[in-house]
């Protein structure tokens, strides 16, 4: 006895999809103080008042203050303190003009003095010293008894 109707010819299997590659970890954020010096160089290479440096430094001066307002706006919008406006910013918007803030205030330091980054990290460290004590918080130095 012959089988009239044969059977269907085996299936291929086809291989499992690749599972998606693992996300990769972002590359590091590039040295603030690289982008800093950049974002200087940038400036200088645009300035419209070639060779005055006292009134370069007072421009950006100046535009340390129109982004504090910002950030003082984005605050106001945030909790919604102007009623003819009501909520216009976020918390969000708040955080980005506070980084604004920052890197304009940077920038206007490395236009002052190419060791910006000695100037702040020394600064820097005196405030900390004179807020935490020179062994920083939980030492003799801050006010802790042991």
């Amino acid at each position: 006895m012959t089988d009239e109707h044969p059977a269907p010819p085996a299936k291929r299997l086809r291989p499992a999809p690749a599972p998606p590659d693992p996300p990769s970890s972002p590359p590091p954020p590039p040295d603030p103080w690289t982008t800093i010096d950049d974002l200087w160089t940038w400036l200088e290479a645009h300035r419209t008042q070639a060779g005055d440096r006292d009134r370069t430094l007072l421009l950006r001066l100046l535009k340390l203050s129109e982004e504090v307002g910002e950030a003082a706006q984005a605050v106001i919008g945030a909790t919604g303190q102007n009623p003819r406006k009501g909520t216009t910013h976020t918390w969000q918007d708040v955080e980005a003009e506070l980084c604004d803030v920052v890197i304009t205030a940077l920038v206007a330091l490395r236009t002052l003095t190419p060791e910006a980054r000695t100037v702040f990290a020394h600064h820097l460290a005196r405030v900390r010293d004179r807020s935490l004590g020179p062994a920083g918080p939980g030492s003799p130095a801050a006010g802790t008894s042991s």
